[in-house]
């Protein structure tokens, strides 16, 4: 058994500090993901934290068949969907800044992600973003890897053509 199955099970005993064990373990990548998708850091922390409360409120129906954080990055793709369709606003990204990133790279890279597709976008979010598996994106969007492989290869190709004209 893995690390969630005990904190799933010690929290649905009510043990207090399974349940803070787990947030801080998953609230870092989860504030991460709706930041990518919601420009408003304030709104992307209001779905941070939406996220973990449809989370606890179906922890009694909860059934443990893996990582958590798949199920949590579904729930957190569904709050930042309907926080966009309440604002109509466009879905993407305050990417996260790293020392070695310019400000242009970082416009350059947002601007290129608005143009992909939506079903690209949110593969290359969660693979060349958040660093996830395929395996793991599979689980979360609910398709095969196959779909999750096609999509990332044609994603990079689309970013690059992008990305190339726009330079």
């Amino acid at each position: 058994m893995d690390e969630d199955f005990w904190l799933i099970r010690r929290m649905k005993q009510g043990d207090e500090q399974a349940i803070e064990d787990f947030v801080r373990k998953y609230y870092p990548v989860i504030l991460r993901y709706c930041r990518i998708h919601i420009q408003d850091p304030g709104y992307a922390e209001d779905m941070t934290q939406e996220t973990f409360a449809r989370f606890f409120r179906t922890l009694p129906q909860y059934q443990h068949y893996g990582k958590a954080a798949n199920y949590l990055y579904v729930i957190a793709g569904n709050c930042c969907r309907d926080h966009c369709k309440k604002h109509q606003e466009l879905p993407l990204e305050d990417l996260p800044e790293t020392a070695e990133d310019t400000l242009e790279d970082r416009m350059d890279v947002r601007l290129a992600l608005a143009k992909l597709p939506k079903e690209f976008r949110e593969t290359a979010v969660l693979f060349f973003i958040q660093g996830l598996t395929q395996t793991q994106i599979a689980k979360i969007l609910g398709i095969g890897v196959p779909l999750v492989k096609y999509r990332i290869k044609r994603a990079r190709t689309l970013l690059a053509a992008i990305l190339e004209t726009e330079e």
